[in-house]
């Protein structure tokens, strides 16, 4: 049969692991597809020098990749959401298939592309968009479809799960660690859109829609970062039974979708909480098969690459016998995507941690438990720390019931006003992961 042709644009980390992962796996690629597959077309700013590129055309201009007449199918691996959204746009208007990994650019900006791509009969894919080499989009999409989801929280950024790992594991401080992370390669120069929870923002909201129905909103979740989290709340938590993870948490109930993004603790027994090092993991509940996890890389280059070529692979299947766009971008018939709401932060019901620092006088727990009552905040436990030699306040751990976020910050200004507590109070939520 005749092969498939397939142009790449960005022949960076990921471009040259698909790259080199295409060459390599040539024949069994051809077998699962079958129907050989060809990149007969590269665009990029320099060559990378672990790729044997043959005769391969390469173009410094990627856009001349969008327009070749001969590629059938694009790879956009460049990132940023300005020229690659321009040259994804450029393709499908030349009315050829595109496979990305780039989850800014779907998060923000995936309804107007995928709208595009229908009018003009081609298909957008995007598995290494999430969580890298785990095949989570697929799951969502089609080994999941005759679920109804209720909800999915992952560790979907390895960089921040490296940083907490390395916190725990060896009691470092932030700052200590994210350098090393630096010089690992697993973080940025500019970490933020990975410590700040961005990143996984991003991911969080493609799940959402493929687990929901719904369109993409990314202006609607709720992020918070890992650099308030501190080696004490780790150990800590580690003394209650619990970890520390960022997770990115989708929920559906009565009142319409939460989307957040926050440090979270877990008890230590689930396996989502021994997930470690700059590893992913997704755990989703369906009302018919119940919670399933999937764990793997969720970055480097062949990872990535396993994710880009399992696209390529069906979009080969479709072409090879003249079918296009088998399963919509985001799994359901676009006509039938839900508008759901989005439940507001302060609404959001979770147990929580909060660790403060009292004076050692009497009343002052007191004092604490009532406003917490005030506020219809139960309490599952608290600790109070013994005082070291000469000092006179002493560190409170408290762990409450579910609580709206609300109450609790209006618990938690109540408390800070008292001149026996010192500094701010540290809040984490608490997630059980069993429905």
């Amino acid at each position: 049969m005749k092969p498939v042709k397939i142009g790449i644009c960005g022949l960076g980390t990921v471009g040259g692991g698909t790259f080199n992962v295409l060459a390599k796996n040539a024949a069994i690629v051809a077998a699962r597809a079958q129907v050989p597959l060809q990149v007969v077309h590269v665009g990029a700013r320099r060559n990378n020098p672990a790729c044997e590129m043959g005769d391969t055309r390469v173009s410094r201009d990627i856009f001349e990749v969008a327009r070749d007449p001969e590629v059938q199918i694009l790879v956009e691996l460049i990132g940023g959401t300005t020229v690659a959204r321009e040259l994804i746009e450029e393709a499908i208007r030349n009315r050829k298939h595109v496979v990305t990994a780039n989850k800014a650019l779907i998060a923000e900006f995936g309804n107007e592309i995928f709208a595009l791509a229908d009018d003009y009969n081609v298909t957008v894919r995007y598995e290494a968009a999430v969580a890298g080499g785990i095949p989570i989009i697929k799951a969502l999409r089609e080994g999941l479809a005759g679920n109804r989801i209720e909800w999915l929280a992952g560790i979907i950024n390895g960089t921040g799960n490296f940083i907490l790992s390395e916190m725990r594991d060896k009691s470092r401080e932030f700052a200590d660690v994210l350098a090393e992370a630096q010089s690992l390669g697993y973080a940025e120069a500019d970490p933020t859109f990975d410590v700040e929870g961005i990143d996984a923002a991003h991911k969080l909201v493609i799940l959402a829609a493929l687990a929901f129905g719904m369109p993409l909103r990314f202006d609607a979740v709720y992020t918070e970062g890992i650099t308030r989290v501190t080696p004490q709340d780790l150990g800590y938590a580690q003394e209650l039974g619990y970890r520390i993870k960022h997770l990115g948490v989708a929920r559906q109930n009565g009142e319409g979708v939460e989307l957040r993004v926050h440090p979270t603790l877990i008890p230590e027994q689930r396996l989502l909480a021994n997930v470690n090092g700059v590893m992913n993991a997704v755990l989703v509940e369906g009302d018919a098969v119940g919670p399933t996890l999937y764990y793997g890389a969720g970055a480097g280059a062949q990872p990535t690459a396993s994710a880009v070529i399992a696209d390529l692979v069906d979009l080969a299947r479709d072409l090879s016998v003249g079918q296009t766009c088998r399963v919509p971008a985001l799994g359901f018939a676009r006509d039938s995507l839900r508008d759901l709401p989005i439940v507001p932060i302060e609404k959001v019901e979770t147990a929580w941690y909060l660790r403060m620092e009292a004076q050692d006088k009497p009343g002052v727990m007191s004092r604490v438990t009532s406003i917490f009552s005030e506020q219809g905040i139960s309490i599952e436990g608290l600790i109070q720390k013994a005082p070291a030699a000469a000092q006179t306040c002493v560190a409170v751990i408290v762990l409450t019931n579910k609580a709206a976020q609300g109450n609790v910050d209006k618990a938690v200004r109540a408390i800070e006003a008292l001149d026996t507590i010192n500094g701010d109070i540290t809040r984490i939520r608490v997630e059980a992961l069993d429905g």
